[in-house]
């Protein structure tokens, strides 16, 4: 392979957006082998199209692999991204230019096929990602028959299909798309490397040169790597066989606004029941609105923690009208809560600093509203050192089981990666020789974890429950998040006391706690 390169035609222009700082972190790597990347548009070819659309985002190196020296690509810079062509001779080079890419590392590493017609938004939804993990671009259902079909469960996909390899039971059908975070480009690189020793030795069947993301994807989850299912949504993403399909595909781009849709992904879709029924919503207009004020994320957490302030003040006196409008004041402080993430995903403007101040403030909010509470109740004569009722005793005893609760969430999500980063020989690249298996072939399971029949009987149970969505959001709110913490509070308060809130912050925390730790005991064992 030899590096080539020419003048990158205008970039396609990007949707309108707020403005904010574009971390460059991302290494691209446009596949422009397939002829459908070489066909004329707009912007000179599908491929020139997906580059320039790439540079609008948190790209900073840009690599396309085609088959001549003059095909289509950028030369050196476009948009403060740095380019180069990559000439193969065929899919085993392909495959190694990827895992070369993935050995220089750097930061993340999106695989993008050329003759992909996406909204700069859909590819947005995997390169924008704050947390800049392994994902792929899905839509749900079933696709046409040639369409490489995925299976997912719990927001991942679990068995990816192409020519070479057939999914039983699919659910889903993936775009291209793919992504792979700084943690797993080891495994990449490693897979890439064998599925291109499989196409030179001819062992992949009738797999054709365009199927190097397909290729790429089920060899990831064979081998163990986690890979997030991100649905695109209403927006069009899809790879085009002929020119009149182009045409129409990007004619087609236009019936989706883009922006709007862009304001809807900055909505978690993953989110507690109250947060995406009260709060989501409608939190959109906030955004928009926040966006317009050139308010940063940051600066939204700020007053979020001083609506929480205020409400603590009219909790306080002890009043009713002073709880009510304490009630209404914590809830604002949770809306806000919700739109300084939202603005973030937003304007895409991310940052460490930003991510620790939302997560810490909201104990301090949490518990300062506590404190308040308890100061109000407690100017009432008599009851001693714990004031009426032992007000401060359950204030105390609340807020240790809130953190509890959330020692046993970090403390399993730290477990998780310590050991996932284990790296178990049936996880890694040519266990039981998984990726050269006849079509359909399953490797070996690994090892079973002594008593783990009754972990894996209460994980089944949680994954049939999820199928169903009364009991799905039944389970969200059975574990209490941030957002029915915040609802409970202001109700008990506004229409009762701080007594019964601490009485039923305690009863529904405990029984959260308990819930969790047997779900985190199960999927451990």
């Amino acid at each position: 392979m030899k590096p080539a390169s020419r003048p990158l035609p205008p970039p396609v222009k990007p949707p309108e957006r707020p403005s904010g700082a574009k971390a460059r972190t991302t290494v691209a790597v446009v596949i422009a082998t397939a002829p459908p990347a070489r066909l004329p548009c707009e912007e000179g070819t599908l491929s020139d199209r997906v580059a320039a659309q790439l540079a609008t985002l948190p790209v900073r190196r840009l690599r396309l692999v085609t088959r001549s020296a003059d095909g289509p690509g950028p030369a050196s810079r476009s948009g403060g991204v740095a380019v180069e062509v990559v000439t193969s001779d065929g899919l085993p080079d392909d495959l190694r230019a990827v895992a070369a890419a993935a050995r220089a590392g750097g930061g993340p590493l999106a695989v993008v096929p050329g003759d992909l017609v996406a909204h700069t938004e859909a590819f947005a939804l995997l390169l924008a990602d704050p947390a800049r993990g392994t994902g792929a671009l899905v839509s749900p259902g079933q696709g046409p028959l040639a369409a490489p079909a995925v299976r997912t469960e719990r927001g991942r996909v679990v068995a990816a299909g192409n020519s070479f390899h057939t999914v039983s039971g699919p659910d889903g059908v993936f775009h291209g798309v793919l992504h792979v975070g700084e943690a797993d480009l080891a495994s990449l690189a490693e897979v890439a490397d064998e599925l291109a020793n499989l196409a030179r030795d001819h062992r992949l069947g009738d797999v054709g040169e365009g199927e190097l993301p397909e290729l790429l994807l089920a060899g990831l989850v064979r081998v163990g790597v986690p890979v997030r299912a991100v649905p695109v949504g209403r927006l069009h993403c899809g790879r085009v066989a002929s020119r009149s399909a182009a045409q129409a595909a990007i004619a087609g781009l236009a019936e989706v606004d883009e922006h709007h849709a862009r304001l809807r992904a900055a909505v978690k879709s993953e989110d507690g029941f109250v947060a995406t029924f009260l709060v989501s919503s409608w939190s959109g207009h906030l955004v928009r609105l926040a966006a317009r004020l050139g308010l940063t994320p940051n600066a939204v957490t700020g007053l979020s923690v001083g609506l929480a302030g205020l409400a603590a003040v009219a909790f306080s006196a002890g009043e009713r009208r002073a709880q009510v409008a304490g009630a209404a004041l914590l809830f604002l402080s949770f809306v806000l809560d919700c739109v300084d993430g939202q603005l973030a995903r937003y304007t895409r403007t991310f940052s460490p600093l930003g991510a620790w101040l939302d997560a810490t403030f909201d104990r301090v909010k949490e518990y300062v509203a506590y404190a308040g509470l308890a100061i109000g109740y407690a100017a009432d004569v008599g009851g001693g050192v714990l004031g009426p009722g032992g007000v401060w005793g359950l204030a105390v005893t609340a807020m240790l089981v809130q953190a509890i609760r959330h020692m046993i969430d970090f403390s399993y999500a730290g477990a998780r990666a310590d050991a996932e980063g284990l790296d178990p020989i049936w996880q890694r690249p040519g266990y039981g020789a998984s990726l050269g298996l006849p079509s359909g072939a399953r490797p070996p399971d690994p090892p079973a974890a002594p008593g783990g029949g009754r972990g894996r009987l209460v994980v089944r149970l949680s994954a049939r429950l999820d199928r169903n969505t009364a009991a799905r959001w039944l389970k969200k709110i059975v574990v209490l998040p941030i957002g029915e913490r915040m609802a409970l509070i202001a109700v008990t308060a506004a229409l009762f006391n701080a007594r019964v809130t601490f009485l039923a912050l305690l009863a529904w925390g405990g029984l959260a706690a308990l819930y969790t730790l047997t779900g985190r005991i199960a999927r451990s064992l």
